[in-house]
């Protein structure tokens, strides 16, 4: 019954494709988006670099936590020996200062961390968040009371100052890439959770979902049937923007001291010590930071293209407009 009232709807929406599925509609609309595909081809990309870190290293034939003292200079304090920081036909991209590690190995290994980090805080995020506000919105009264109050204070919560003081606490032996992934995704899942409380309890009063539940459906039956599909568009789209904010706080807290530690290599944890080498071996700056803004720059982009190819009012009310617009700007089409 569900799934009739839901094509019936799919195609009111958008009568042209009459037939085609809510995924084939969605790649359909995501596709006239150029600037979506090509955020989506540097995401893919970043994420196949991070893949094949050990392959791309053992190319170059170094890896991240390998010293070389040899190719720093330690009259100079520890700067690179040669120009552009070192950079060599063995050392792609130059070496770490004082230290003389690779900086191509530990810049494709930091990608693993940054995005790995980021993904798993974002799923743990998307669990908790949905969980919860399927629950407040199905329900008793107080139970939606004591989690929207519960999710109030999670969302009222500083996240930086809150994690700051969860990681100082935990002992180092706890692995720390895990440990950061937890903290974020236990702290910043209140907004995801507000959304689906919401979006729950409009859909729980549409006719399908009435339907399903006078036929005698448990409560989680109709919840995992009937409105976890009518609530994926809105999380897709928001965990699609969380992604970039995490890897910005993942950074954040590796460059406070707080986050992934030596020897594990994090594109935050690189700029903490690149402040005082900027001037030295520029490079060892500009790197991360450079991978850093078109990591983020692009999962931003691809997360407002998801956003706007679930939501196709969005385009018509777009396309709309711009025909008003050329309406009043065309000879004759200004009102007395």
């Amino acid at each position: 019954m569900s799934e009739a009232l839901l094509a019936a709807e799919a195609a009111v929406t958008d009568p042209a494709v009459p037939a085609a599925s809510g995924a084939r509609q969605f790649w359909r609309r995501l596709r006239t988006q150029r600037a979506a595909l090509v955020a989506a081809g540097v995401v893919a990309l970043l994420v196949l670099v991070a893949l094949a870190a050990p392959l791309l290293t053992a190319v170059e034939g170094q890896d991240p936590t390998t010293y070389h003292p040899s190719l720093v200079d330690s009259a100079r304090g520890g700067v690179p020996i040669g120009s552009f920081g070192g950079a060599s036909a063995d050392h792609w991209f130059g070496v770490e200062p004082q230290t003389g590690r690779d900086l191509f190995a530990r810049l494709v290994y930091g990608a693993r961390v940054s995005l790995g980090v980021a993904l798993a805080a974002t799923l743990v995020q998307v669990a908790i968040g949905i969980t919860l506000g399927v629950a407040a919105a199905l329900g008793k009264r107080w139970v939606d009371q004591l989690l929207s109050r519960f999710t109030d204070i999670i969302v009222a919560m500083p996240l930086m100052i809150m994690s700051l003081a969860l990681l100082a606490i935990v002992p180092a032996s706890f692995p720390r890439p895990v440990l950061v992934a937890l903290v974020i995704g236990l702290i910043g899942w209140g907004n995801i959770a507000r959304i689906v409380r919401a979006q729950t309890l409009t859909l729980k009063e549409l006719d399908h979902v009435s339907a399903a539940r006078l036929s005698g459906w448990g409560t989680w039956s109709i919840a995992r049937r009937e409105l976890l599909p009518g609530i994926a568009a809105p999380v897709i789209t928001y965990a699609a923007l969380l992604v970039p904010s995490n890897i910005t706080v993942e950074a954040a807290l590796s460059f406070l001291g707080v986050g992934v530690k030596p020897p594990t290599p994090s594109w935050g944890q690189m700029l903490t010590a690149a402040d005082v080498w900027y001037q030295a071996a520029p490079q060892y700056l500009l790197l991360p930071a450079g991978a850093l803004f078109v990591t983020v720059l692009a999962l931003t982009v691809l997360g407002d293209g998801i956003r706007t190819a679930l939501d196709p009012r969005a385009a018509s009310r777009l396309r709309i407009g711009t025909g008003r617009r050329r309406e009043s700007k065309a000879p004759g089409g200004g009102t007395a």
